[in-house]
């Protein structure tokens, strides 16, 4: 690697590179954001309780079966393969010819919709058990204590984990290149292509990728600290609490009389 061609790459393809990068950001935040909307979604239908008979079991099962192939078969095949399957199966067995673009945020948005929906199942499990039947004891329903009570718990505890998935898509989004998605693995195979100098162009991509990686997980860091809350609280020992008495307050508000 010569610092000529790598500033020389610079200067001439940046904009090619800001292009490619900010189509990467846009396929990844929406399929991020879509994805986890679905996951949340099927997370918290496929955790209600099953009715013990009627039509409502059937249905429900019914569903639950529907919501299993979805997520197992989206989690047991890669993205590559499931982008070439919908976009190109699609038009060849449908007719249906999808901008590349919205196709490629509808492929990260169903990805990631599956294994967000394992998520948030994991954390509605995970809830304690007792804060069900609290909830049912003081006579809300099973959705007013999702509404409620368990939801706001699992969305904290999930961040995380919906933090790894966003930095995971930015980094899959080069596999949609197979469907000439102008993201930023398309972009730099282009450039190198134009120079034959592929190591400077892809060490270029390497540093733009690891960039916006660590831009997100510092701001969801961030945002996980809001969450959580001051580290530090003051805690006032019970000897040093004022307690007011009722005489207290009246020897406070009464006037003094004079004669």
């Amino acid at each position: 690697m010569t610092w000529e061609w790598l500033v020389r790459i610079i200067t001439e393809f940046w904009p090619m590179f800001l292009r490619g990068a900010g189509v990467t950001l846009l396929i990844s935040i929406s399929g991020t954001i879509i994805g986890s909307i679905i996951g949340l979604f099927i997370g918290t239908i496929r955790t209600i309780p099953t009715p013990e008979k009627g039509v409502k079991k059937v249905f429900l099962k019914i569903i639950n079966i529907i919501m299993s192939i979805y997520v197992e078969f989206f989690r047991g095949t890669p993205m590559i393969v499931q982008a070439m399957v919908i976009y190109y199966g699609s038009a060849m067995a449908f007719g249906i010819d999808m901008d590349r673009t919205a196709a490629a945020i509808f492929i990260v948005s169903i990805n990631t919709g599956a294994y967000t929906a394992e998520i948030v199942r994991g954390g509605i499990i995970s809830v304690d058990r007792g804060q069900f039947e609290a909830a049912h004891a003081i006579g809300m329903n099973h959705a007013k204590t999702m509404l409620n009570i368990v939801l706001p718990q699992v969305l904290r505890n999930i961040l995380p984990a919906i933090g790894n998935e966003f930095v995971i898509n930015i980094k899959d989004t080069s596999v949609l290149n197979v469907i000439s998605v102008s993201e930023l693995y398309f972009q730099t195979k282009s450039i190198a292509g134009n120079n034959y100098r592929y190591f400077e162009a892809f060490f270029v991509a390497s540093i733009i990728y690891l960039a916006m990686t660590l831009t997100v997980t510092r701001i969801l860091r961030l945002i996980e600290r809001k969450l959580d809350g001051p580290e530090n609280f003051n805690i006032i020992p019970g000897n040093q609490m004022q307690v007011e008495r009722p005489e207290d307050h009246v020897k406070k508000t009464q006037k003094p009389v004079r004669f």
